[in-house]
């Protein structure tokens, strides 16, 4: 069954937890969530100006798709920054090539629809904090603290003698 959306009818919000420079406001309730999307999360998002989205991050395992649809920003990608303007899309690839984070240089919000692909879990890594988070869990964690995989297995069979008492 198709579902229309009409943006006019819902409010803009901000995430209370997010630091005052990352001042993005989404419309509320999330559109992916309102029609249960199995595949796609896509929302509405609007960005005031001087302010900033997300941090600088990309995804491990899903893509991602923005159309700006009134003002335009500032875009941060691994080959420096580039300006968005009304109407355009602009895609981010899987993987350190799609690193992204938005910018608006203007005096007028920037509006923009932002669509992203999801099978699954995704890890979204955050180059400027060395930071990893786990979606749709929302866990974050230091990659710093990374290990290999066998750590602390070398001791196996004391392990299961242990158990076998």
């Amino acid at each position: 069954m198709a579902t229309i959306i009409n943006p006019d009818e819902l409010e803009y919000k901000k995430d209370t937890s997010a630091l005052e420079s990352f001042d993005l406001l989404t419309l509320l309730p999330r559109l992916s969530m309102t029609v249960n999307s199995k595949h796609l999360v896509f929302d509405i998002r609007k960005l005031d100006s001087g302010k900033y989205s997300f941090p600088y991050h990309f995804h491990h395992n899903a893509e991602e798709l923005i159309m700006i649809v009134s003002g335009s920003m500032t875009i941060r990608t691994p080959k420096g920054f580039e300006i968005a303007n009304k109407g355009q899309l602009v895609f981010f690839e899987i993987g350190e090539s799609g690193t992204h984070q938005f910018y608006n240089h203007n005096k007028i919000p920037c509006v923009y629809l932002d669509i992203k692909t999801t099978v699954g879990i995704d890890i979204c890594e955050y180059p400027d904090s060395g930071k990893i988070n786990i979606s749709p869990f929302n866990e974050t964690f230091e990659k710093e603290s990374q290990v290999h995989y066998n750590k602390g297995e070398e001791n196996i069979q004391l392990i299961w003698n242990k158990l076998n008492k």
